[in-house]
């Protein structure tokens, strides 16, 4: 990986820490990209510090906003760069930050 998308993994995960309950331990975002990218369906999720799944929505707005923009131009840098592995771009990815270990991941979703 770059800088690019390293930056652009850091800031969604700084983006969903900052949306998430005070007690998650994990945070999960299911998102669902439109074909044209303008918009997304998205799912939050968290584990608390009981280990206990539980959903939550982001208190403004906003976040999901943010995310999709970040989501959409970390797609853009995947495809611009090759970094598909021959497939079709990608629609879709769970995003998964965990805040003990202080990682983000994203798995992919591909038609």
């Amino acid at each position: 990986m770059s800088a690019r998308d390293d930056e652009l993994y850091s800031d969604i995960g700084r983006i969903l820490y900052e949306s998430a309950p005070e007690d998650a331990r994990k945070i999960f975002l299911d998102a669902e990209l439109s074909y044209e990218n303008d918009h997304a369906k998205f799912l939050y999720d968290y584990i608390n510090k009981d280990g206990q799944k539980k959903w939550f929505l982001p208190g403004t707005p906003a976040t999901d906003s943010l995310l999709l923009e970040k989501i959409v131009e970390l797609k853009y840098y995947y495809l611009e760069h090759g970094l598909t592995n021959g497939r079709p771009a990608w629609h879709g990815c769970l995003v998964t930050v965990d805040l003990e270990e202080m990682k983000v991941n994203l798995d992919y979703r591909y038609d």
